[in-house]
């Protein structure tokens, strides 16, 4: 994450979105990434090459994805959220 720009990659919003939302499309990762507006064709490939990889499942024609095989037969199951907040983890309240 970019401390000083409050951002992550996009890949990493992708994720967070697929395993807890079920769901992802350019603008919700654009908002988890808290990105700024003219990077919706980077997010666009970005979301293109996770579905070749198998990270993610294309469903419709609106650029909307699901997890994916990979993200689905991961063994990844047992982390835990209990941290995520609604508003991502780019917005966590810090003790610090």
């Amino acid at each position: 994450m970019c401390r000083e720009m409050r951002r992550e990659p996009a890949w990493v919003s992708a994720i967070r979105l697929a395993m807890l939302e079920g769901r992802v499309d350019v603008d919700a990762v654009m908002a988890e990434a808290n990105l700024v507006d003219g990077r919706e064709r980077t997010v666009r490939d970005v979301l293109s090459t996770m579905h070749e990889r198998g990270l993610l499942t294309a469903v419709g024609d609106d650029d909307a994805y699901v997890p994916g095989p990979v993200l689905l037969d991961s063994d990844r199951f047992d982390m835990d959220f209990d941290r995520a907040s609604d508003g991502g983890a780019h917005r966590w309240n810090s003790a610090v």
